[in-house]
């Protein structure tokens, strides 16, 4: 099969990433930052949200994380153009700082919040507190499920969190096997059950964990198809950084199996636009 490339300009869209730097375990220095910026562009990826965590660890100060991001941008003025956001944890204290300031943590101070699940505990109440985000006027994603072993475990709870109305982000490096079988088996499971909103790179450094998209891009539409690759890594994610309606959202197909022959054209029942 050809490569998609040839097909669709590559001007992707990462909504989760570490690369502003010295604010938790992402890029260590400036200089680092840089050459994550450097790789990115040159794979295609033209907007990137740095994401840093809040939690326990890792303290969450808007201030510091805008003038890293503004230091970020001056570098590379007209060649990326770079928002922030968080890698929300559902913290008590979290939770109650949101109410009060639900786009301090969002994309781009919009309206979508990422949002990440602790491996060793998802709590009981978790659907009401993701109908709680809700009611304050936030669009949840899950983030990197399939790396969550507990989710894994139980996937009908990551359908029940979609049919509530919540997104999904998958880790590129995941559907590359970098994080393992089973997160790999699980993404690809995911992918076939149209279960997937967003693909980002996570990324942390410049090798491990790389701010890479294109393979994994490659991967989407070798089994889906070039549309629904260039929905889960450019429209969807543009639309989260503008703060718009998502233009593809699937309906879930559970028990569904990837095709190495997808069919391109999206089929009636999604919502599906390519811009």
């Amino acid at each position: 099969m050809l490569k998609m490339t040839a097909l669709f300009s590559l001007n992707m869209v990462d909504i989760h990433c570490h690369i502003l730097p010295g604010l938790d375990d992402g890029a260590d220095s400036m200089e680092t930052a840089a050459e994550m910026a450097e790789m990115a562009a040159a794979d295609g990826i033209t907007h990137i949200v740095g994401t840093p965590h809040s939690n326990d660890r890792f303290p969450f100060d808007p201030e510091l994380i805008r003038a890293r991001c503004e230091e970020l941008q001056a570098k590379f003025a007209g060649r990326i153009q770079f928002a922030t956001g968080c890698d929300f944890h559902l913290s008590y204290e979290n939770l109650q700082d949101i109410r009060d300031k639900p786009t301090k943590y969002t994309i781009n101070q919009k309206d979508y919040l990422l949002v990440e699940l602790a491996d060793y505990a998802i709590p009981p109440s978790m659907e009401q507190t993701l109908h709680q985000l809700h009611l304050a006027g936030l669009r949840p994603i899950i983030t990197h499920p399939e790396r969550n072993p507990l989710v894994r475990a139980n996937p009908n709870r990551l359908h029940t969190w979609v049919n509530q109305g919540c997104y999904v982000q998958v880790t590129a490096g995941s559907l590359l096997g970098r994080f393992g079988p089973s997160s790999k088996h699980s993404a690809e499971k995911w992918l076939a059950e149209d279960c997937i909103h967003f693909i980002a790179s996570d990324a942390h450094n410049t090798s491990s964990r790389p701010l890479k998209l294109r393979d994994a891009f490659d991967k989407v539409a070798e089994y889906k198809g070039s549309r629904v690759a260039q929905a889960l890594f450019t429209e969807n994610p543009l639309a989260a950084f503008e703060g718009r309606q998502l233009p593809y959202i699937p309906d879930i197909n559970v028990g569904a199996t990837l095709s190495s022959k997808p069919d391109d054209k999206p089929k009636r029942r999604k919502r599906f636009w390519i811009f």
